[in-house]
C-alpha cells in the first residue's frame, strides 16, 4: 500500500483539526512519527500522563497535545482528542496513492458487466456478468467478483479478494487481501444418512464506509441477508456466519467468530478471540472483552461490559477472577479444615467410648 507525502504548515494543520496553535505556525511539516522517533519536520501526538512526561525530550517540530498540557516543542496544537487529530492529519500528509483509471489487459470482464470510466481493474482480476463497479473504485490484482455484484464508488478491493454472486457493497468500502464475501453459510440438517445441506441462497449487504481486514470471511444469508452496517470496522481473521446482522459503527477485533443469526447492534466493541453462539444479541453500545464466550441466545444489555467464559458482567468477572487466583490457598485451607475435623471426630469417638466404660 503505497503512501504519497505532502508538506503543510503547522498553522494549516491546526485549522484542519480545529486546534489551538502555540509556537511557530510557519514551520513546515512533512511527515508523521511516533513520539520517541520524531525529528525535524515531523509531527507526533501526546496522550496520557506518561506521554506528556516523555514529550519534554521529543525532537518533533510539532506536537499535538491535550488542551492545557505543557509543550516544549517549537510548535504545538492543542485539541481535545490528540490521537484523533493525529489520525486526521496523517490522512492529509500521507494520502494513499490511488491507481490510475483503466482495465489491465489480463483482466477478465464478462459480458454485461458495467465498469465506471474512473475505476481501476488490475491484472488477472475477474468481473462477473451483470456486475457494476462504481466511480473511482479500485479492483486490485487477482480479485474475483461474481455475477450480479454491485460495488459502489471510491471502494478499494485489495488482491485476491473473492466476492461471490449477488453481493451488494456500498461506497468507500475497503476489503483487504484474502477477504471472502458471500460463501455458503454452515447450515445442515441431520438425516439418517448424515447431514443434508440447508439452502444458502441469501446474500451479503455491506453498507458505506466499512473496512474489513485480511482473510476475514462473511457468509451469505441462508434465506435472507447477512448485513454489515455503515461505518463498521472488522479486523483480520474474523468469521461472520449466515444471517448475522451487524449494526453501524461496530468494531470487531481479530479471530472473533460470530455464529448464525446473531445480532450486534450499533456502536458495540467486540474484543479479539470472542466466540458468539447462534441467535445471541448484543445490545447497543455493549463491550465484549477479549476471549469472552457468549452463549447461544444470550442477550448482552445495552452499554454493558462483559468478560469471561461464559461471559459475565465485568464487576462479577473481576470478583470471580480474584477468587480463582486464590484457589490454591483455599484448597490448602479446606484440606487443613478437613484434617482438623477428622481429628475432632476421632477425639469425640474416643471420649464417647471412655464415657460408656465408666457408666458400665
Amino acid at each position: 500500500m503505497q503512501m504519497s507525502a505532502r508538506k503543510m504548515r503547522v498553522v494549516e494543520l491546526a485549522a484542519l483539526v480545529g486546534g489551538k496553535l502555540r509556537g511557530d505556525g510557519e514551520l513546515m511539516i512533512e511527515r508523521i512519527a511516533a513520539l520517541d522517533d520524531a525529528g525535524e519536520g515531523a509531527i507526533a501526538f501526546v496522550e496520557g500522563e506518561r506521554a506528556i512526561e516523555r514529550a519534554a525530550e521529543s525532537r518533533a517540530s510539532c506536537l499535538i497535545v491535550p488542551e492545557g498540557a505543557p509543550c516544549r516543542a517549537p510548535a504545538c496544537i492543542e485539541v481535545k482528542q490528540p490521537k484523533l487529530a493525529f489520525a486526521r492529519i496523517a490522512a492529509v500528509l500521507h494520502p494513499r496513492e490511488r491507481r490510475a483509471p483503466g482495465i489491465a489487459a489480463t483482466a477478465i470482464i464478462a459480458p454485461g458487466a458495467r465498469i465506471a470510466a474512473t475505476a481501476y481493474v488490475g491484472p488477472y482480476a475477474r468481473i462477473g456478468a451483470g456486475s457494476i463497479i462504481g466511480e473511482r473504485t479500485e479492483i486490485h490484482d487477482g480479485v474475483s467478483v461474481g455475477a450480479g455484484v454491485k460495488i459502489g464508488d471510491d471502494c478499494v478491493i485489495y488482491p485476491n479478494v473473492v466476492i461471490y454472486d449477488g453481493v451488494a457493497i456500498g461506497d468507500r468500502v475497503v476489503l483487504h487481501a484474502g477477504v471472502s464475501v458471500g460463501a455458503d453459510g454452515f447450515g445442515y440438517v441431520r438425516d439418517a444418512d448424515g447431514y443434508c445441506k440447508f439452502p444458502q441462497i441469501g446474500t451479503v449487504i455491506i453498507e458505506d464506509d466499512v473496512e474489513i481486514g485480511a482473510n476475514t470471511c462473511i457468509d451469505r444469508g441462508a434465506l435472507g441477508a447477512t448485513r454489515i452496517g455503515r461505518g463498521t470496522k472488522i479486523d483480520n481473521l474474523v468469521q461472520i456466519a449466515h444471517n448475522v446482522q451487524i449494526g453501524e459503527r461496530v468494531v470487531i477485533a481479530a479471530q472473533t467468530g460470530i455464529s448464525g443469526s446473531t445480532v450486534i447492534e450499533d456502536d458495540c466493541v467486540i474484543g479479539g478471540q470472542v466466540g458468539m453462539g447462534d441467535h445471541a444479541r448484543v445490545r447497543r453500545g455493549a463491550v465484549i472483552g477479549s476471549k469472552a464466550g457468549i452463549l447461544p441466545g444470550k442477550i448482552v444489555r445495552p452499554g454493558g461490559i462483559v468478560w469471561g467464559i461464559p461471559a459475565r458482567p465485568l464487576d462479577e468477572y473481576k470478583r470471580l477472577n480474584a477468587l480463582w487466583g486464590r484457589l490454591p490457598e483455599l484448597r490448602a485451607e479446606v484440606e487443613e479444615l478437613k484434617r482438623e475435623v477428622r481429628e475432632l471426630k476421632a477425639r469425640l469417638a474416643t471420649s464417647s467410648t471412655e464415657d460408656q466404660r465408666e457408666m458400665q
